[in-house]
């Protein structure tokens, strides 16, 4: 398994994955779709990072760094596919989320998630997460908000 930041070549793959776990849980909102159809301008080109899974060649997860004003990024869109759920893929990319906020002196990450995604919750708390009051959100799913000081 490898992690590798997101290429053009990955822009199928980022929007399957998601898709796979939105339609399985919940419905694809317009924020949704507006990230997943379009990566570069929502989220790269405004200094976001995507960080794409890979194993024996095929691209398995994904997660984003979207900037925040406050210089913080937002952990979105993290997915695996559910073949390869278990195996530590969602944790080596919250680790490279991690890493990178770090390492450009983000002073904190910042996600917001469903208390529907108890394992997506269990693994944003054994890395650091804690849970914030509730916030406004363009997510109708959202009810759990969480950030890490870095």
């Amino acid at each position: 398994m490898q992690i590798v930041e997101f290429e053009p070549r990955h822009a199928e793959a980022w929007r399957v994955l998601n898709e796979a776990w939105l339609t399985k849980f919940f419905v694809i909102e317009a924020k949704d779709r507006l990230v997943l159809d379009n990566p570069g301008p929502a989220i790269l080109d405004k200094g976001g990072r995507i960080f794409m899974a890979e194993a024996d060649g095929e691209t398995v997860g994904c997660v984003a760094l979207i900037p925040m004003e406050d210089g913080g990024y937002e952990v979105g869109k993290m997915a695996v596919d559910e073949r390869m759920q278990g195996k530590g893929y969602a944790r080596k990319l919250m680790e490279a989320c991690i890493h990178k906020a770090r390492e450009l002196g983000a002073p904190r990450l910042y996600l917001e998630s469903s208390s529907h995604l108890t394992p997506a919750l269990t693994l944003y708390e054994s890395v650091g997460f804690v849970h914030l009051p509730p916030s406004s959100s363009p997510y109708v799913r959202a009810d759990v908000w969480m950030e890490m000081k870095l």
